[in-house]
């Protein structure tokens, strides 16, 4: 064995002797890290033991002569479109016949290059320990096998955990071929309704892009029966015939999932429609319609329209509905004296020979067709006599009427009558009253009792003294029937009566039972709000109640309500007060209403912390060390918060530490280098918001640089205490319990091989 270098420590008189070796140039089977012992004695020329027998241990140190290397030369992989970002598609992976131990066999992948790069950016990123390549949200958004269909990388690895300069370094070729997505929603899915088809029955199928995807249906809305399901395969089927007339559309979602119940992907949008058949036939509207018409009708008169319906789907030939009338009772004075429009099912004379006292009545079945279904609806039609009379009073005049401006609505004040000659029970007879004059805001109204025709006059709106304390009202009586061309309506058919109204002593009525108004919160104190008014003859005083705060103040004459006091948002949003008006008499009766003020928010809170501002960093610092630091804002947030993150001015803060945004409330704390001592720093930090007019808060972040525990917990140095082991017997300790460590690692390795 020839050793170049190597490094000799002797404990002079005693029976021990280390040799560190650096593994470099050595000729012979040495494994790097191993340990080899021997025992060594000094003997004179008669070959007699003068000294020893002395232990030697020779321990191997690794140097870093490896250059890692990749296990293949070029690598092909293929991505799906719209593949999720950061989740694998494939791996590349090195070897280094370094100490795996050490920084020396320690390995870290990046890309190199990206060809094609259409976008001037990555589309794909590799994790720098275990090869894995994926997607980045860029590639994620804009990857499409029709634009460009085929990438390669060139993936380069580097042992010393790539942070050093100095590290060796191998490269790769990744061939990437981009795939058409096949996670789609399927096109809309047409479904004929009660299929008689054995049930389940397959009707569409999504595909993950990989196999070994788990498939689940996720209903938009919740139904009682939900009739569908999905296999291991993607496929989905109806599992019973659907009813258009219960449900015509049905939709919901599929979803992919990993072995842990993860969706892969966003869920696909199911859309089913069922499709009409004529499943249904037609249905008369009523059991029985009945129609009336005037014996002196002409020849073409609309007497009226039978109506039917269909459940199937509207506006379809499944719906359209054509009439027959297939018998009329009785055939007098002619058969076919009615006809019907075959699309419209509305009646109308073929004849001008009704004569009611020949025949009062005709009975008809009429068919109803969709072509498939067909029904039969009943009609009656009834001769009414002609409308030759009119509607004469009992007189004239009904005199004065007195009554308190608190009479309630639908309270009868006065009963009126009048007669018709005409037919009984007929629109002809029938007596329709209106008042034609002396009240045009319609306070009252006049109901008819269709037995007798007797009138009752009623209150139809709240009477007030003060606006209307007296009615002279005209009173008409009509018939709903047309009169014949001979015969007009006179003053028998008119009658006369006055209503006087009364006042009585009414609380205050505001104008609106609740009041809104919206105001910011800085607006000056001494501002109107608004005008709150209460309708009374007597005048009214205003007052507040309810104003906790003190923050309004009314005016009690007027009513005009004013800012008292500076408002906050952040305290209250919607202010609710009571505003009270109050007779100004013996009586004070009074009314209350309700004011809501909405308080708008304005910019008058700067940004802070949302967590605790002490952060720490483990010792010695590798590099890449990152802090997270979220920021928060009191005021309203009417849209995603906007900060910027700065560091302040101080000796060596820029030169020293960083800040990298993540999003409007996210940035990192990074440190530039990795010399940074074991100790407290201070470091400025301003937070601005975007609000109008943008605010700005200085922190003081307190930042440790700290030695860790192995669960990255900073540790904390406790007070010395007599008979304890000082720093420096604890440290040696600690090197000690590392060292024993390490030689039964090896031992174990050593083991591991022989066995």
């Amino acid at each position: 064995m020839q050793i170049d270098t190597y490094s000799h420590f002797c404990h002079c008189g005693m029976e021990n002797i280390h040799y560190y070796i650096e593994k470099k140039n050595i000729q012979g089977s040495i494994l790097q890290g191993a340990e080899h012992s021997a025992l060594v004695e000094a003997l004179n020329e008669k070959g007699e033991k003068v000294k020893g027998p002395y232990s030697i241990t020779i321990i191997v140190q690794d140097i870093n002569d490896n250059a890692p290397k990749f296990d293949q030369q070029k690598y092909h992989g293929v991505v799906r479109q719209n593949s999720r970002p950061g989740k694998p598609f494939m791996y590349v992976h090195a070897t280094d016949r370094d100490d795996p131990t050490t920084p020396n066999g320690q390995l870290s992948y990046s890309i190199l290059h990206h060809f094609p790069n259409p976008y001037n950016q990555m589309l794909f990123q590799i994790d720098n320990v275990t090869g894995a390549i994926s997607t980045n949200e860029k590639g994620f958004r804009v990857l499409n096998p029709q634009k460009q269909e085929n990438f390669l990388l060139v993936v380069t690895v580097k042992d010393l955990a790539g942070m050093s300069e100095n590290a060796l370094t191998s490269n790769t070729d990744v061939n990437i071929t981009v795939k058409e997505n096949l996670w789609k929603a399927p096109p809309r899915i047409n479904i004929k309704e009660n299929s008689t088809e054995p049930h389940p029955i397959s009707i569409t199928q999504v595909r993950w892009n990989e196999p070994g995807a788990n498939y689940e249906l996720m209903q938009r809305e919740r139904l009682s029966r939900f009739p569908f399901i999905i296999d291991q395969n993607g496929t989905i089927y109806v599992t019973e015939p659907l009813d258009r007339e219960e449900k015509e559309l049905y939709s919901f979602f599929a979803t992919a999932k990993d072995e842990e119940g993860k969706e892969l992907d966003r869920p696909l949008p199911i859309i089913v429609l069922v499709e009409d058949i004529n499943d249904n036939p037609p249905v008369c509207k009523n059991v029985l319609t009945i129609f009336e018409v005037q014996e002196n009708e002409g020849l073409g008169s609309n007497i009226g329209t039978l109506h039917a319906t269909d459940m199937d789907k509207e506006d379809t030939l499944n719906s359209r509905l054509q009439f027959r009338i297939v018998d009329q009772n009785p055939n007098i004075p002619i058969d076919n004296l009615f006809i019907i429009q075959q699309e419209a099912g509305t009646f109308q004379l073929s004849s001008s020979s009704l004569y009611k006292g020949l025949v009062s009545n005709y009975s008809l079945k009429v068919e109803v067709t969709d072509k498939v279904f067909t029904t039969l609806c009943d009609v009656k039609i009834n001769v009414i006599d002609i409308n030759d009379q009119i509607p004469i009073f009992e007189k004239s005049d009904y005199g004065n009427w007195t009554i308190p401006e608190n009479t309630p609505i639908g309270e009868v004040i006065l009963e009126i009558q009048a007669t018709d000659a005409d037919e009984p029970f007929t629109g002809s007879s029938q007596i329709i009253y209106q008042i034609e004059e002396g009240d045009q805001n319609k306070i009252f109204i006049i109901e008819t009792d269709p037995k007798t025709n007797r009138g009752f006059v009623k209150i139809n709106k709240v009477l007030d003294f003060e606006m209307s304390p007296a009615y002279n009202l005209t009173v008409k009586a009509t018939n709903p029937e047309p009169l014949v061309d001979t015969v007009q309506y006179n003053s028998s058919s008119v009658a006369y009566f006055r209503v006087t109204v009364t006042d009585v002593n009414e609380a205050p009525v505001f104008s609106r039972n609740t009041y809104i108004g919206y105001v910011y919160e800085n607006v000056p104190v001494g501002t109107l709000v608004m005008n709150v008014t209460a309708n009374d003859p007597e005048g009214d005083k205003y007052t507040l109640k309810s104003d906790t705060r003190n923050w309004l103040r009314i005016d009690t004459s007027s009513g005009e309500i004013y800012i008292a006091a500076p408002l906050d948002w952040e305290e209250e949003r919607a202010y609710i007060v009571q505003v009270t008006a109050t007779e100004e008499t013996k009586e004070s009766q009074s009314s209350t209403a309700v004011l809501t003020l909405h308080i708008k928010d304005v910019n008058d809170n700067p940004p802070r912390l949302a967590k605790d501002n002490f952060l720490f960093f483990c010792h010695p610092l590798h590099g890449g060390e990152r802090a997270e630091i979220v920021a928060t804002d009191d005021d309203e947030q009417m849209y995603a918060p906007e900060f910027t993150f700065s560091l302040g001015d101080g000796e060596n803060i820029k030169s020293t530490w960083e800040i990298s945004r993540i999003n409007g409330t996210h940035a990192y704390l990074s440190p530039k280098h990795t010399n940074l001592e074991e100790k407290y720093y201070s470091i400025p930090l301003i937070i601005n918001d975007n609000g109008k007019p943008p605010l700005e808060r200085n922190v003081n972040l307190q930042v440790k640089i700290c030695r860790c525990s192995d669960d990255k917990r900073c540790f904390i140095e406790a007070e010395h205490h007599h008979g304890l082991p000082s720093t420096g017997m604890a440290v040696g300790i600690l090197l000690g319990i590392l060292r024993l460590n390490k030689i039964q690692r090896s031992s174990a390795k050593e083991s591991d091989k022989l066995r």
